[in-house]
């Protein structure tokens, strides 16, 4: 297993697929625990993430932790990627090509970690892992904390991007951040059960 780990980190680090390998100081292929139960995943690096070359470390990487910490969970419990392994200049979205080009990373990914639970973090990274299940009348906000079914049986649920949340800064009951944390509850019941 480690060995199949160390040719995916090889070929993502030297991908040349799409132009995002032009601009990228870092390639941020992911981390956590290999072993997870549970697999987050979002839809590209941002600024501090190609710095640092780690994902989920900027803003909303740190309140993401913040998330997980309220419930009992620690980044190491869990393994977190991206989509695109690359940043988008501007932080922008990634587009269909760069996605096209990375989703073989992700599906491998998906596959070595064998998670019981994929997280999709925000509605790029939804839209991507549940494709047709995803139409364009769907919004995350009326969809996060729903249970979708993956290929192989692997369960998804949507929640809020942290992102998102820092520009929505209410705790009160209904509010996006106290949406996210009943859908974080969930997810580490079935954490929970699975341990």
């Amino acid at each position: 297993m480690q060995e199949l780990w160390k040719e995916l980190e090889y070929e993502i680090k030297n991908c040349k697929k799409c132009i995002l390998c032009t601009n990228r100081k870092n390639v941020v292929i992911g981390e956590g625990d290999l072993k997870s139960n549970i697999m987050f995943i979002a839809e590209a690096p941002g600024e501090e993430e190609d710095k640092e070359g780690r994902p989920f470390v900027g803003r909303s990487g740190n309140l993401l932790t913040k998330i997980l910490n309220s419930v009992g969970l620690s980044r190491e419990d869990v393994y977190m990627t991206n989509v695109v392994k690359c940043h988008p200049l501007n932080n922008r979205n990634p587009n269909i090509e760069e996605v096209e080009s990375c989703y073989p990373f992700l599906e491998t990914q998906i596959a070595l970690v064998n998670p019981k639970l994929i997280v999709t973090i925000g509605a790029v990274s939804t839209k991507y892992i549940l494709k047709d299940k995803f139409t364009e009348k769907m919004k995350i906000t009326k969809i996060r904390g729903q249970e979708f079914e993956w290929e192989g049986g692997i369960v998804v649920i949507p929640i809020l991007h942290p992102s998102y949340l820092l520009r929505n800064s209410s705790t009160s009951e209904g509010s996006p951040k106290w949406n996210t944390w009943q859908d974080m509850k969930k997810i580490k019941d079935k954490f929970d059960m699975w341990r």
